[in-house]
């Protein structure tokens, strides 16, 4: 079947992309996985230190709540505060590993080299400092090469899909803009009304609030003031955190194949008003040369004549003058 595919359908039409593409993603990936790594490591120890010490503040405080004063209220607020910080839930007898968990280490450097950045974690280390300024600076020109190419890789399948249709039924105009109206639709679907009911069913927020989220997210805007896979006291599920990268990276690819299409309807109407122009500059100049030879064939048809007849009438001054001549010998 996919033999079948490449060969009528992508043969001559479609450039051979794949496999670079295939390898470039393969290398952001592991990129990607290899900075959510490094980043649980360096992050994940005070994660359990702040665990501990939140225990000790948590029996300390449970100490003293029969007369609790306002100094106590406040080494509470203060408490609260560290654990909001360190993604950590306050509530039960159960722990949590904190947002510098591998999962969500993963996705935040995915927000890092989409530029994203939520705002709601960030390193605390020197070394998980120091180590985000060098992974950012080599992922984010790495993630922008790859989202293009993918874009155009997207860009050519669907042009590849238009021109099979278009042999089929040799309607051209129609034929694009179905595919392009499906690619859209299609695209809005998967990365907003499907992820909209996702996040309403994981995170409990509103549909409103969750296309919000998505677009915020997608736009690489990143407020930060809604955060998926962020809540310490909700347990997701394992595949929740692989499905918000995997929604990311292809719908910022997405997007980059829709900044592709207004590049390319840009560039046509350009050249469109180019050609115009070209044509209107032609017709001027075809107008005025042929205004100004007129005048010249109408004098040069004169001329010509006056030339012609210039040899007949000396030759016939000359015959008569012989014939004066003649009878007089």
């Amino acid at each position: 079947m996919f033999s079948f595919l490449h060969g009528r359908l992508f043969r001559g039409c479609l450039p051979t992309r794949l496999p670079s593409v295939l390898l470039l993603g393969a290398i952001y990936v592991v990129y990607v996985l290899t900075g959510g790594v490094i980043f649980w490591k360096l992050e994940g120890n005070l994660v359990q230190e702040n665990i501990i010490i939140l225990q000790e503040e948590k029996n300390r405080l449970l100490q003293k709540l029969p007369c609790l004063d306002k100094g106590s209220l406040d080494s509470l607020a203060e408490v609260i505060q560290k654990v909001s910080k360190s993604g950590l839930s306050v509530r039960g007898n159960r722990t949590m590993d904190g947002f510098w968990k591998f999962t969500s280490s993963a996705v935040f450097a995915a927000t890092v080299v989409t530029t994203i950045g939520y705002g709601n974690m960030s390193p605390s280390t020197m070394a998980g400092q120091i180590f985000c300024v060098f992974f950012a600076l080599f992922g984010i020109p790495l993630n922008v090469v790859v989202l293009n190419r993918i874009g155009k890789y997207m860009l050519a399948t669907e042009r590849a899909i238009c021109d099979f249709i278009e042999r089929k039924t040799n309607h051209r105009g129609c034929t694009r803009v179905l595919v392009h109206t499906l690619s859209f639709v299609t695209g809005v679907l998967v990365f907003f009304v499907v992820p909209m009911l996702v996040f309403t069913m994981q995170e409990g927020w509103s549909y409103a609030q969750s296309i919000y989220y998505c677009f915020i997210t997608l736009s690489t805007i990143g407020f930060g003031d809604y955060v998926a896979d962020s809540n310490p006291d909700h347990s997701y599920p394992e595949w929740y955190a692989g499905m918000l990268g995997a929604w990311i990276f292809f719908g910022l690819a997405w997007l980059a194949l829709l900044i592709n299409h207004g590049i390319e309807i840009l560039e046509k109407l350009n050249n469109r008003r180019k050609q115009k122009q070209k044509e209107q500059l032609d017709s001027s100049n075809d107008t005025s040369v042929q205004s100004v030879d007129k005048p010249a064939e109408q004098s040069g048809g004169s001329t010509e004549l006056t030339d012609v007849q210039a040899p007949e009438k000396v030759a016939g001054e000359t015959h008569g003058a012989i014939q004066e001549e003649s009878p007089g010998e």
